[in-house]
Protein backbone atom coordinates (compact mmCIF):
# COMPACT_ATOMS: atom_id res chain seq x y z
CA UNK A 1 0.00 0.00 0.00
CA UNK A 2 3.04 2.59 0.41
CA UNK A 3 4.66 1.97 -2.60
CA UNK A 4 2.46 4.68 -4.45
CA UNK A 5 4.19 7.11 -2.22
CA UNK A 6 7.75 8.33 -3.38
CA UNK A 7 10.69 8.09 -1.25
CA UNK A 8 11.26 11.04 1.10
CA UNK A 9 15.42 10.66 0.46
CA UNK A 10 16.83 8.94 -2.54
CA UNK A 11 15.78 7.92 -5.81
CA UNK A 12 14.18 4.50 -5.22
CA UNK A 13 12.22 2.67 -2.76
CA UNK A 14 13.72 -0.76 -2.24
CA UNK A 15 11.54 -3.73 -0.81
CA UNK A 16 13.53 -6.66 0.07
CA UNK A 17 11.38 -9.93 0.53
CA UNK A 18 13.60 -12.64 1.77
CA UNK A 19 12.23 -16.66 1.29
CA UNK A 20 9.53 -15.01 -0.53
CA UNK A 21 8.25 -18.94 -1.51
CA UNK A 22 6.77 -18.79 1.74
CA UNK A 23 4.14 -16.17 0.58
CA UNK A 24 0.60 -17.45 0.30
CA UNK A 25 -0.97 -17.47 -3.33
CA UNK A 26 -3.56 -14.90 -1.92
CA UNK A 27 -0.14 -12.91 -1.33
CA UNK A 28 1.32 -13.21 -4.52
CA UNK A 29 -2.06 -12.43 -6.42
CA UNK A 30 -1.82 -9.32 -4.56
CA UNK A 31 1.69 -8.46 -4.96
CA UNK A 32 1.34 -9.15 -8.97
CA UNK A 33 -0.94 -6.14 -9.31
CA UNK A 34 1.63 -4.02 -8.40
CA UNK A 35 4.26 -5.69 -10.54
CA UNK A 36 2.72 -5.47 -13.51
CA UNK A 37 2.73 -1.82 -13.53
CA UNK A 38 5.13 -1.33 -10.61
CA UNK A 39 6.06 2.80 -10.11
CA UNK A 40 9.34 4.20 -11.42
CA UNK A 41 10.44 4.65 -7.92
CA UNK A 42 10.10 0.72 -6.32
CA UNK A 43 12.75 -1.74 -6.54
CA UNK A 44 11.64 -5.01 -5.52
CA UNK A 45 13.86 -7.89 -4.27
CA UNK A 46 13.09 -11.51 -3.80
CA UNK A 47 15.32 -14.04 -1.99
CA UNK A 48 14.69 -17.49 -2.04
CA UNK A 49 16.26 -20.83 -2.30
CA UNK A 50 13.42 -22.78 -4.03
CA UNK A 51 12.88 -20.41 -7.54
CA UNK A 52 10.25 -23.74 -8.39
CA UNK A 53 8.01 -22.77 -6.07
CA UNK A 54 7.33 -19.24 -7.09
CA UNK A 55 4.47 -18.94 -9.69
CA UNK A 56 5.04 -18.41 -13.31
CA UNK A 57 3.06 -14.94 -13.22
CA UNK A 58 5.81 -14.12 -10.74
CA UNK A 59 9.18 -15.02 -11.89
CA UNK A 60 7.70 -13.91 -15.28
CA UNK A 61 7.90 -10.73 -14.44
CA UNK A 62 11.27 -10.43 -12.39
CA UNK A 63 15.03 -10.50 -13.68
CA UNK A 64 17.02 -13.31 -12.11
CA UNK A 65 20.17 -13.52 -10.83
CA UNK A 66 22.00 -16.75 -9.57
CA UNK A 67 24.15 -16.85 -6.52
CA UNK A 68 26.17 -19.81 -6.18
CA UNK A 69 28.40 -20.56 -3.40
CA UNK A 70 31.86 -19.64 -3.07
CA UNK A 71 35.25 -20.87 -2.57
CA UNK A 72 36.79 -22.04 0.49
CA UNK A 73 39.81 -20.32 -1.09
CA UNK A 74 37.99 -16.95 -1.88
CA UNK A 75 36.02 -17.10 1.65
CA UNK A 76 39.80 -17.41 3.70
CA UNK A 77 40.96 -14.26 1.50
CA UNK A 78 38.08 -12.63 2.21
CA UNK A 79 38.64 -13.45 6.22
CA UNK A 80 41.84 -12.63 6.18
CA UNK A 81 41.43 -8.98 4.75
CA UNK A 82 38.79 -8.86 7.72
CA UNK A 83 41.48 -9.80 9.99
CA UNK A 84 44.18 -7.62 8.99
CA UNK A 85 42.17 -4.47 9.93
CA UNK A 86 41.48 -5.84 12.81
CA UNK A 87 43.44 -6.83 16.44
CA UNK A 88 42.55 -9.65 16.32
CA UNK A 89 44.48 -13.08 15.54
CA UNK A 90 43.42 -16.07 13.93
CA UNK A 91 46.06 -19.35 12.94
CA UNK A 92 45.41 -20.05 9.35
CA UNK A 93 44.42 -23.78 11.03
CA UNK A 94 41.42 -22.09 12.60
CA UNK A 95 40.86 -20.02 9.62
CA UNK A 96 40.48 -23.07 7.08
CA UNK A 97 37.89 -24.45 9.68
CA UNK A 98 35.28 -21.64 9.73
CA UNK A 99 35.70 -21.59 5.39
CA UNK A 100 34.80 -25.14 5.50
CA UNK A 101 32.01 -24.66 7.77
CA UNK A 102 30.55 -21.72 5.99
CA UNK A 103 30.49 -24.22 3.51
CA UNK A 104 30.37 -21.69 0.91
CA UNK A 105 28.36 -18.64 2.33
CA UNK A 106 30.39 -15.81 3.15
CA UNK A 107 27.71 -14.87 5.61
CA UNK A 108 27.91 -17.90 7.71
CA UNK A 109 31.37 -17.32 7.50
CA UNK A 110 31.36 -13.61 8.80
CA UNK A 111 29.20 -15.23 11.33
CA UNK A 112 31.58 -17.64 12.53
CA UNK A 113 34.58 -15.21 12.27
CA UNK A 114 32.47 -12.97 14.63
CA UNK A 115 31.52 -15.75 16.84
CA UNK A 116 35.27 -16.28 17.79
CA UNK A 117 36.04 -12.91 17.89
CA UNK A 118 34.02 -12.21 20.60
CA UNK A 119 35.73 -15.64 22.31
CA UNK A 120 38.98 -14.58 22.25
CA UNK A 121 41.95 -12.32 20.80
CA UNK A 122 43.82 -14.83 19.95
CA UNK A 123 41.82 -18.18 17.95
CA UNK A 124 43.80 -21.64 17.08
CA UNK A 125 42.11 -24.66 16.12
CA UNK A 126 41.88 -26.36 19.85
CA UNK A 127 39.67 -22.49 21.02
CA UNK A 128 37.34 -23.03 17.64
CA UNK A 129 36.38 -26.44 17.87
CA UNK A 130 35.60 -25.73 21.90
CA UNK A 131 33.68 -22.32 20.82
CA UNK A 132 31.87 -23.78 17.43
CA UNK A 133 31.30 -27.49 18.15
CA UNK A 134 32.94 -28.69 15.17
CA UNK A 135 34.53 -32.05 15.46
CA UNK A 136 38.71 -32.44 15.64
CA UNK A 137 39.75 -34.50 12.22
CA UNK A 138 41.25 -37.03 14.06
CA UNK A 139 37.84 -38.04 15.18
CA UNK A 140 36.34 -38.42 12.02
CA UNK A 141 39.12 -40.08 10.72
CA UNK A 142 38.81 -42.48 13.51
CA UNK A 143 35.13 -42.68 13.25
CA UNK A 144 35.23 -43.49 9.62
CA UNK A 145 37.66 -45.71 10.18
CA UNK A 146 35.66 -47.72 12.51
CA UNK A 147 32.64 -47.94 10.23
CA UNK A 148 34.33 -49.02 7.04
CA UNK A 149 35.70 -51.69 9.05
CA UNK A 150 32.47 -52.74 10.44
CA UNK A 151 33.68 -52.51 14.11
CA UNK A 152 30.22 -51.40 15.36
CA UNK A 153 31.25 -51.84 18.80
CA UNK A 154 34.11 -49.37 18.89
CA UNK A 155 31.89 -47.05 16.57
CA UNK A 156 29.06 -46.51 19.45
CA UNK A 157 32.01 -45.96 21.67
CA UNK A 158 33.36 -43.13 20.01
CA UNK A 159 29.70 -42.20 19.81
CA UNK A 160 29.07 -42.25 23.47
CA UNK A 161 32.42 -40.58 24.39
CA UNK A 162 31.36 -37.51 21.54
CA UNK A 163 28.36 -37.62 23.30
CA UNK A 164 29.29 -37.20 26.95
CA UNK A 165 31.60 -34.27 26.12
CA UNK A 166 28.63 -32.75 24.70
CA UNK A 167 29.62 -32.40 20.96
CA UNK A 168 27.25 -31.52 18.28
CA UNK A 169 26.32 -35.14 17.20
CA UNK A 170 24.74 -33.48 14.14
CA UNK A 171 27.63 -31.54 12.81
CA UNK A 172 29.74 -34.27 13.14
CA UNK A 173 27.21 -36.69 11.33
CA UNK A 174 27.54 -33.94 8.44
CA UNK A 175 31.17 -34.15 8.75
CA UNK A 176 31.51 -38.11 8.27
CA UNK A 177 29.29 -37.81 5.22
CA UNK A 178 31.93 -34.67 3.85
CA UNK A 179 34.64 -36.77 4.87
CA UNK A 180 32.81 -40.07 2.44
CA UNK A 181 32.10 -38.38 -0.13
CA UNK A 182 35.58 -36.96 -0.40
CA UNK A 183 37.40 -40.27 -0.31
CA UNK A 184 35.07 -41.10 -3.03
CA UNK A 185 35.81 -38.28 -5.29
CA UNK A 186 39.68 -39.03 -4.79
CA UNK A 187 38.97 -42.52 -5.38
CA UNK A 188 37.31 -42.09 -8.71
CA UNK A 189 39.19 -38.79 -10.32
CA UNK A 190 42.21 -37.40 -10.91
CA UNK A 191 41.60 -33.51 -10.20
CA UNK A 192 40.46 -34.50 -6.79
CA UNK A 193 42.92 -31.45 -5.66
CA UNK A 194 40.94 -28.79 -7.45
CA UNK A 195 37.57 -30.47 -6.78
CA UNK A 196 38.07 -29.98 -3.39
CA UNK A 197 40.24 -27.71 -3.48
CA UNK A 198 42.49 -29.91 -0.91
CA UNK A 199 46.18 -29.29 -0.66
CA UNK A 200 48.67 -31.82 -1.59
CA UNK A 201 49.11 -33.44 1.57
CA UNK A 202 45.79 -33.59 2.35
CA UNK A 203 45.23 -35.27 -1.54
CA UNK A 204 47.39 -37.86 -0.57
CA UNK A 205 46.25 -38.50 2.93
CA UNK A 206 42.73 -39.16 1.11
CA UNK A 207 44.79 -41.19 -1.34
CA UNK A 208 45.11 -43.47 1.71
CA UNK A 209 41.90 -44.17 2.62
CA UNK A 210 40.43 -44.78 -0.18
CA UNK A 211 43.09 -47.63 -1.39
CA UNK A 212 41.13 -49.25 1.51
CA UNK A 213 37.99 -49.60 0.33
CA UNK A 214 35.79 -50.08 -2.61
CA UNK A 215 32.83 -47.26 -3.82
CA UNK A 216 30.48 -49.13 -3.26
CA UNK A 217 31.22 -49.14 0.39
CA UNK A 218 31.56 -45.53 0.31
CA UNK A 219 28.08 -45.57 -1.16
CA UNK A 220 26.19 -47.53 0.89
Amino acid sequence: ENVKYAPSGGKYKIYIIDEVHMLSISAFNALLKTLEEPPPHVIFIFATTEAKKIPATILSRCQHYSFRRISKGRIKEQLRKILDSETVRVSDGALEMIAKAADGSMRDALTLLDQACSFSSDIDEADLQALLGLPETEIISNLSGTILNGDMAQTLAIIKELSDRGSDLRQITKELVEHFRNIAIVKITRDAGNLLEFSDEEVQQMRAYASEVNIEELTL
